[in-house]
């Protein structure tokens, strides 16, 4: 079992600086490596405070030259809002500076916010994803292509710097979309999914759901490589709990809002947090999520791995304004207890079901 630290950047309000939310970024990337964790992941996004990072690839490349082994993903690039051949030179750039430890995390985006001011159609970008996905591979497994499709052309084209990893770093994808999904299967890519911060029922649905998609390509799932975003802390200080679900509510209050259009602005940046139809109450989220004294995370989460079978965690670790210092504790907590146990009980009878079908 692989365990990852999600890291979105968020800026809760002006009393937090751009630098340093992104200087906080790069200190959680160091503190993961050293806590034992396999791989950061950095989001993408763009014109709000949704999230600070526009580019995970520019991420990674910085991150590479600050850390040695830990591996560091795009979580994910929105393809839709690149040009095909810059994308392609900065992966070959990114996976050599970090000596091949970059996976590479693709999306289609889901906020016409950004899309409208990269002049992009949102309801083109399921399309334009797809066409992007041939252009990948093409890229990277050749050492001269071109694409015509209906959205992007390519003349005869060479990257000048390829990627270490041949024929092509990790994929992993990421979509609300079956069809997407069933052709990363079929590709045998990864997969990279959420139950957002619903419980133990979204994750059986979730599971069912994934069986099926495997299913209509002649698969089963676990045959597949995926991984799980999870909002999830340990502590015996219910302060600390609750500024972190308050923080992950936050997160999915300015997430809804801007993918169902409702997102509200006094000054054209900062979004206003406002409840939503699918908001929770903190007592409900604590109820759902892997929350509570170190044992209390443990258990559940052998208990949601159990369920979901996956092969890699994804923690949220950079959620509004929680306090870095208490969260660089909590990193290096996961690494030196949580992780530990939780794979040792993977290997053990107690955690038999999920070990017999994850990577422990």
């Amino acid at each position: 079992m692989e365990f990852g630290v999600f890291i979105l950047a968020q800026q809760r309000g002006y009393h937090q600086s751009s630098q340093q939310v992104i200087n906080n970024a790069v200190e959680q990337t160091v503190a993961a490596e050293q806590a034992g964790f396999d791989t950061a992941w950095y989001a993408e996004h763009h014109f709000n405070n949704y999230s600070l990072c526009p580019s995970p690839l520019m991420m990674v490349a910085h991150c590479a030259g600050l850390t040695k082994r830990i591996r560091l993903g795009s979580a994910v690039c929105v393809l839709p809002l690149y040009h095909p051949a810059r994308l392609l030179g900065e992966i070959g750039f990114a996976d050599t500076v970090s000596n091949g430890r970059l996976d590479l995390g693709i999306g289609s985006g889901y906020q016409k916010f950004e899309f409208d001011r990269f002049g992009v159609d949102l309801d083109h970008s399921h399309a334009l994803f797809a066409e992007f996905y041939d252009v990948l591979h093409a890229g990277m497994k050749e050492r001269i292509f071109s694409y015509s499709g209906e959205h992007l052309r390519m003349p005869p084209t060479a990257i000048a710097v390829r990627t270490v990893q041949t024929p092509m770093p990790p994929i992993w994808v990421t979509s609300g979309h079956g069809e997407t999904l069933g052709r990363a299967i079929r590709d045998n890519h990864n997969l990279f999914v959420t139950a957002l911060l619903n419980g133990l029922d979204a994750i059986k649905a979730l599971r069912e759901r994934l069986e099926g998609i495997a299913a209509q390509e002649g698969r089963s799932i676990d045959g597949t490589r995926f991984g799980f975003l999870r909002c999830a802390y340990a502590s015996d200080n219910d302060s600390e709990i609750q500024s972190y679900l308050d923080n992950a509510r936050f997160q999915r209050r300015l997430s809804e809002s801007l993918k169902f259009r409702r997102a509200q602005s006094d000054d054209g940046y900062l979004i206003k947090e406002e409840a939503g139809p699918n908001d929770m109450s903190l007592e409900t989220m604590r109820s759902n999520l892997p929350v509570g004294s170190v044992n209390q995370v443990i258990d559940r989460m052998l208990e949601e791995i159990s369920i979901l079978r996956p092969t890699h965690i994804a923690l949220q670790t950079q959620l509004g304004d929680f306090d870095q210092r208490t969260m660089l504790r909590q990193i290096e907590l996961w690494g030196s207890r949580i992780i530990p146990a939780i794979r040792k009980e993977l290997t053990s009878g107690r955690g038999k079901v999920a070990g017999e079908a994850v990577s422990a």
